[in-house]
């Protein structure tokens, strides 16, 4: 696997240890090839991860290897990668890293860091989000080409609710990502409140290709819109993360422009790097922007008035929130029939 090497990463020396190490054995890249896919594209997921609180998706041994989220900014964490403490919805708490500066992605990608999940906030306030993020994950029997006709739709819907603009990224699957900056005023519960009312609009609009039902067994053949990936805690793979696939793809940021001419196979180790050193951080501006969710919360407040819409399930691990439906599976429910009264 070799001696280790000493990379220098605009003014910084990272030490990598076993450069030779395979992290992909069906293309051949090394852990080498890894830090270096960062350092090409180094100003795009700085972009992407500065001053956010991140989660590291480690795969030490490479893609057929073990692999674990972590969560706690590791002990040996450099004094010059600054930290936040973060709350978790169990109560527990944890300093994660916030990375400041490139050397930082490469030092991760010298611990197995492949995929990086920052939280949609910054280190100076982690209580109050800074990005709407939407996910639009094509169900079995749908694909790529559902989420695109989706996602044209979602633009719409995000321009006449507020004047609101996204930038989309394929998310290294079969999905795709829409980032909207917003100012950071809202807690996690009513940022994830606008991501409902946006998917109900979405499903009202595309009823026979888009669904925002918790509950697999209700889906059917369409694109789920998931909101809960807007709660506290849950991450969404950034911008130019290397995904942990065979085939080494990497969530691509894209223009609109290029959304139906694309495939989620184009973007991977071996390309992005050509494609950043062509065009640069094609989302450069995202952070140049920062809209209102306003709007969206009147029509999530009217969705509740006048057609008695809700709040929708939280995931499993967290808490009962208040408001917030039975969570109970609907098979499970019909199954055990109405309480006795």
């Amino acid at each position: 696997m070799g001696d280790a090497v000493e990379l220098e990463v605009a003014g910084r020396t990272v030490r990598l240890s076993s450069p030779g190490k395979v992290f992909f054995p069906e293309r051949g890249f090394t852990k080498l090839d890894v830090a270096q896919y960062y350092m090409a594209v180094g100003p795009g997921i700085l972009r992407a991860l500065r001053d956010r609180p991140t989660t590291l998706e480690r795969y030490p041994d490479g893609v057929t290897g073990e692999s674990f989220f972590q969560k706690r900014a590791p002990k040996n964490t450099p004094d010059w990668i600054p930290t936040a403490h973060i709350t978790f919805p169990s109560g527990r708490s944890a300093d994660e890293m916030c990375p400041t500066e490139v050397a930082a992605v490469v030092w991760a990608a010298q611990y197995g860091t492949l995929t990086f999940h920052p939280w949609p906030v910054r280190r100076d306030d982690v209580d109050r989000p800074d990005e709407l993020r939407l996910d639009l994950d094509p169900q079995p029997g749908t694909d790529f080409a559902d989420a695109v006709r989706a996602a044209h739709e979602l633009r719409a819907v995000l321009d006449e609710f507020g004047g609101l603009r996204g930038w989309p990224k394929t998310s290294g699957g079969r999905g795709l990502h829409v980032f909207v900056p917003i100012e950071p005023r809202w807690t996690f519960t009513q940022v994830r409140r606008a991501a409902i009312a946006v998917g109900r609009e979405l499903e009202r609009r595309m009823s026979r290709h888009v669904t925002i039902a918790w509950w697999k067994e209700e889906r059917g053949e369409k694109v789920f819109l998931d909101y809960n990936q807007t709660a506290r805690d849950r991450t969404i793979a950034s911008a130019y993360s290397v995904r942990p696939r065979p085939h080494a793809p990497v969530s691509a940021p894209l223009r609109w422009e290029e959304v139906p001419d694309v495939m989620p196979e184009d973007f991977d180790l071996a390309t992005m790097p050509e494609r950043f050193a062509r065009l640069g951080d094609v989302h450069a501006d995202m952070d140049d922007h920062a809209f209102s969710l306003e709007v969206l919360l009147d029509l999530a407040r009217r969705d509740e008035h006048d057609h008695g819409l809700g709040d929708l399930p939280y995931p499993p691990e967290y808490p009962k929130m208040p408001g917030e439906p039975k969570r109970v599976q609907p098979s499970r429910a019909r199954r055990n029939g109405p309480p006795p009264t």
